[in-house]
């Protein structure tokens, strides 16, 4: 991936809308020669990436994603300017250490001014991050999906059962509907399942993968939505 992101840069002259510069069409022509010529160079060389593959990231890095927001678990006013998308899961310890981040950002730090939507994006080689996923589907039914997510997510390397119960007793669920509903049976597999190719098509490869308002971040920070509110709440 970092290979395909360092030749992205040579591309942006030929794949993206500029302000026209005053050289001459020939001066222009030899310009878009040159940079062709060294991608030619740098793709023979073993950089991993075809012209095709190139732009390809390109234009999905550019693209704002239709990611049926609504569809899934959110947080958050729904009338907020910043709607952040994150495929996440929850055996993922990067996903765990940027869950009370998230709470914070969208509860404490800007309340009404971030939507946050949860997407289900279980990596194959973390085997209970399923059911996990159907577990929290659980707590949702129950109308406390978020106060389950952000209770379950230090937990990420204890994935069992007993763990999910646990969870659920502390968030104040139901906890025989809870037992009934955590099975990772056909309706939550086909949830999870739906989420998992909206997430392929829009370029998700691991998580957690934001997307803000449509388009993907590849380095989200709570930075990034500092300069995002400044400028979209002036």
């Amino acid at each position: 991936m970092k290979k395909i992101l360092l030749l992205s840069s040579l591309f942006v002259a030929l794949f993206s809308c500029a302000k026209p510069s005053p050289q001459s069409s020939e001066a222009l022509a030899a310009e878009i020669a040159e940079v062709k010529s060294v991608l030619k160079y740098v793709i023979e060389r073993g950089m991993g990436a075809s012209y095709e593959q190139i732009k390809s990231q390109i234009e999905k890095a550019d693209k704002i994603w239709d990611l049926k927001i609504n569809e899934s678990p959110s947080t958050g006013d729904p009338k907020a300017k910043i709607v952040i998308v994150e495929f996440t899961e929850f055996q993922c310890p990067y996903c765990s250490a940027i869950a009370p981040v998230l709470d914070t950002l969208v509860n404490v730090k800007y309340p009404g001014k971030i939507r946050l939507v949860y997407k289900n994006f279980p990596l194959s080689f973390h085997a209970n991050a399923p059911a996990a996923a159907a577990a929290a589907l659980a707590a949702h039914k129950q109308g406390k999906f978020w106060e389950y997510r952000w209770a379950l997510a230090p937990h990420f390397q204890s994935l069992v059962d007993s763990t999910f119960i646990a969870t659920a007793e502390k968030v104040g669920l139901n906890i025989e509907q809870f037992k009934k509903d955590m099975v990772l049976d056909d309706e939550k597999k086909a949830i999870i399942a739906r989420d998992m190719q909206l997430g392929a098509e829009a370029g998700v490869q691991g998580t957690p993968n934001f997307y803000i308002n449509g388009k993907r971040q590849d380095r989200f920070s709570p930075s990034l939505v500092d300069s995002l509110v400044k400028e979209l709440y002036k």
